[in-house]
């Protein structure tokens, strides 16, 4: 049985690109931005009150190399391409998540019956800022310039998907799955509905920034593909060191492939102000975001389910 999830997203872009007047309000996008953070922290939050795993320190620590790590391999492959700066910003690109992509990896394994790890949650919120600080130290080495590196901090850790993830994590912790019960008629029932209309207006924002990414020139396409496998592969040589259920290891090659496109343009406008803005949110949002969404998450899972 096919998803219809992915299906909106397919919506969206063709939409956009016969040129419809569709879309959705600006207003109601951000309440949808919201909610999704919302809910995927509150559940993982409850999930994590649930679990007595001794080993999610250890994961956490993981997740967080993980992320650190990701730039380090992508910033050299962008530099055969692209000066220094824009080579970074990429690689902040590519080493951050996309928690929209996280959610739409959840409800699949929810829609195949696949259980994984509650604390998956905290793992993306772990993974947002790790990367584009160590992009930051690339992008200086050498340089004059230095960032302002309190303003930088403070901008990543104060931006709304982190705040809002981590918010709803530290509330389903402190209200526990009893606590939370009441809410799940808002935060979870309504989720699967949400995540397709938030979908529907991603699919209409990618199509548009298509033009962007033909400027850029085969190589970004080319790295925009390639690199979510290649982050999918370390994204399950991790999970395989932790330990984690097949899903669970879906989930972080999910978050490992993703490329952010809220918290890592955010940033590094503040941080590398000299990148070309453009190529990074094209590259995350027009190519690496659908490639994930209609292809990526369904073979991570069968990777998984082969390799467990």
């Amino acid at each position: 049985m096919l998803d219809a999830v992915p299906f909106f997203f397919a919506l969206g872009a063709v939409a956009s690109l016969a040129r419809s007047e569709l879309k959705l309000p600006t207003a109601v996008f951000e309440a949808l931005s919201i909610y999704l953070l919302l809910a995927i922290g509150l559940k993982g939050g409850s999930e994590i009150a649930h679990s007595s795993d001794p080993a999610l320190l250890t994961h956490a620590a993981l997740a967080i190399g993980l992320g650190a790590l990701i730039p380090l391999f992508a910033f050299p492959l962008f530099r055969l391409r692209f000066n220094r700066f824009d080579a970074a910003s990429l690689a902040a690109h590519y080493g951050s998540i996309s928690v929209v992509t996280f959610a739409v990896g959840t409800t699949v394994l929810a829609s195949r019956g696949v259980a994984y790890e509650g604390h998956l949650a905290l793992l993306a919120a772990l993974m947002e800022a790790p990367a584009i600080l160590v992009a930051t130290v690339l992008a200086r080495l050498g340089g004059e310039e230095r960032p302002d590196w309190r303003k930088l901090i403070h901008e990543v850790f104060a931006n709304k998907s982190v705040l809002l993830l981590l918010g709803g994590i530290l509330i389903g912790w402190a209200a526990g799955p009893h606590g939370t019960e009441p809410l799940k008629p808002l935060f979870t029932d309504l989720f699967k509905g949400a995540l397709c209309l938030f979908l529907l207006e991603m699919g209409l924002v990618a199509a548009s920034r298509l033009g962007d990414l033909r400027k850029a020139g085969f190589f970004l396409v080319a790295c925009g593909i390639a690199l979510p496998l290649g982050n999918a592969a370390l994204g399950w040589l991790a999970a395989s060191w932790m330990g984690l259920s097949v899903g669970g290891t879906v989930l972080l090659m999910t978050l490992a492939a993703s490329a952010s496109y809220i918290a890592a343009p955010t940033a590094m406008r503040l941080a590398v102000p000299e990148a070309n803005p453009a190529l990074g949110i094209a590259a995350a949002l027009a190519l690496t975001f659908p490639f994930n969404v209609l292809f990526g998450i369904p073979l991570y899972l069968w990777v998984a389910q082969q390799l467990a």
